[in-house]
């Protein structure tokens, strides 16, 4: 893997795919197949997002606002990390959150 340096500040935020509408992300890193990657994804408030799995590992860092998942409330500076092929979700947002969120291979 060679070396990635992003200047987030100058990336926009564009709708994230995938996301139910209103959700928008800055894009870091994606390979040729779009994933893995890294992303801060943007949820809106009153964000719902039914569950679903990955076959990537996949991490969660919360940088502001919070959001609910399987019962648990995961704030501002809360990490979460999410095996491959795991049901996770639903998801809600009341207020809107920003979390930096990174695919990775398990490979």
């Amino acid at each position: 893997m060679e070396e990635i340096a992003v200047d987030g500040s100058s990336l926009s935020w564009e709708p994230a795919t995938g996301y139910p509408g209103g959700t928008t992300w800055k894009v870091f890193r994606r390979d040729s197949k779009n994933n893995p990657m890294t992303v801060l994804l943007k949820l809106p408030p009153g964000f719902a997002m039914d569950s679903h799995s990955h076959v990537f590992e996949e991490h969660h860092f919360v940088l502001e606002g919070e959001y609910v998942s399987m019962g648990q409330h995961y704030r501002s500076e809360s990490y979460r990390v999410i095996p491959a092929h795991m049901e996770h979700g639903p998801f809600r947002s009341e207020n809107g959150a920003i979390i930096l969120i990174v695919w990775e291979s398990c490979v």
